[in-house]
């Protein structure tokens, strides 16, 4: 918690000394005239490229979908200048990398003029975006990180986000793990780095283990780009752990999961978060390592919620984009979806551009999404549904996903019978 309030107070002090620094120059003096206005401007971080660009993929594709509901009817009333103003975007990519996500915010607000920030995919983006944006008192609605993780770097004024919190992502994997409670031995080995997804979560699963009278066996959390996992798996072998759980990054966790088998540990179940999201990860890890393995599932075509655009489903934006790319459907999708049906919401109840009555709407927002009902608490977020999935091979993509635990959202409906144990 200290080294990300730190991290916080630095990155606001970076973007008051960023805004002192800028000249007149960068300012665009159109974009400060209301009444000579001619959209409104939204700006998008996105890791289009780097190590969490699978988070990202999906734009822009999504984005120029959600422009052109938006936009059909000329786009947003604003009742201050008496017109309709389109919706505009400024998409702009961090490569994956959180300082650079921060000077992309800071670019966006200072240079672009926008009038809102939407924002999305993991700490390393949402963070530094909204720490940008509160230092420099922009609105933001973020998505697509976990809960905790993003409040390590509040509180917050001028941000709101919505998504799982962390311990409901514990509390899933709990529920697949006593799904098969009287098959194994009850001994957790976790695997955690030491980022805001590790430091938020880690506690939540310590907790469970305890109450649940589950050994856990903790190795230690490391940084990215660990090469050599020896220690930890053989701690895990020592303990008979049956059950490996915890968060990484795709790259660490093919290696870590690849060295288990090299050496001979196969535990019976696998719960890994951010690892495993995506088909793209689990063709990394290569043959059949990837079959059975359990994850979180926070979207999916089977979600039964509709846009409030036009009613459109879970499963009808699958289609789309399945037509479309002809690739796989994935779970941030949905979430950059809802971000738009947000901002839409915001504007159209807020009726102006000024930034006190941008935020006071986004306080106010009520609204169901493609994700599910979005409602801002005292804290800032909206804490979005969690299932359980696990991995399966796949004629058509070689990899699909099934839901195999639903205990904290009954209304999401279970795929698939959970395998069990690992192959």
């Amino acid at each position: 918690m200290g080294n990300n309030i730190t991290r916080r107070k630095f990155m606001k002090t970076a973007a008051v000394a960023g805004a002192a620094a800028c000249s007149t120059s960068l300012i665009n003096p159109g974009r400060l005239m209301a009444s000579g206005r001619d959209h409104i401007l939204i700006g998008r971080p996105n890791p289009s490229t780097g190590p969490i660009a699978s988070f990202g993929e999906a734009s822009p594709w999504v984005d120029e979908l959600a422009l052109e509901a938006i936009n059909k009817d000329g786009g947003i009333f604003i009742k201050e200048l008496g017109k309709k103003l389109p919706v505009k975007i400024k998409l702009v990519d961090t490569q994956s990398n959180p300082t650079l996500a921060g000077e992309v915010a800071q670019k966006l607000i200072l240079k672009d003029q926008i009038d809102l920030m939407l924002v999305m995919h993991t700490p390393a983006t949402v963070n530094p975006v909204s720490a940008i944006c509160d230092a420099l008192e922009v609105p933001c609605i973020s998505l697509d990180a976990p809960t905790g993780a993003w409040l390590s770097g509040g509180p917050y004024t001028w941000c709101y986000h919505s998504f799982w919190t962390e311990d409901l992502f514990a509390d899933t994997f709990v529920s697949m793990w006593e799904d098969q409670a009287d098959k194994h031995n009850k001994t957790v080995g976790v695997v955690w780095h030491t980022d805001p997804d590790g430091t938020a979560q880690a506690p939540m699963f310590a907790e469970r283990c305890k109450a649940l009278g589950y050994k856990l066996v903790d190795p230690g959390a490391f940084p990215y780009n660990m090469k050599d996992f020896s220690p930890i798996i053989s701690a895990f072998k020592k303990n008979n752990v049956d059950i490996v759980a915890g968060n990484l990054i795709s790259p660490d966790f093919v290696t870590f999961w690849r060295q288990c088998y090299q050496q001979g540990y196969k535990p019976k179940m696998c719960t890994i978060g951010r690892a495993t999201l995506f088909p793209s990860n689990i063709e990394a890890l290569g043959g059949n390592l990837g079959d059975g393995l359990l994850n979180e599932v926070w979207w999916s075509p089977y979600h039964p919620y509709k846009s409030s655009f036009d009613g459109m489903t879970s499963r009808e934006l699958c289609d789309r984009w399945i037509a479309d790319t002809g690739r796989q459907w994935v779970a941030p999708l949905g979430f950059k979806y809802a971000g738009y049906e947000i901002v839409a919401d915001v504007l159209k109840r807020a009726q102006s551009l000024d930034k006190q009555a941008i935020l006071k709407a986004i306080a106010e927002t009520d609204i169901n999404t493609m994700v599910g009902p979005i409602k801002f608490n005292a804290e800032h977020y909206s804490q979005t549904p969690l299932v359980g999935g696990q991995w399966r091979p796949d004629d058509e993509y070689g990899w699909k996903i099934e839901i195999v635990n639903n205990k904290q959202h009954p209304e999401i409906p279970v795929t698939a019978e959970m395998l069990y144990p690992l192959k």
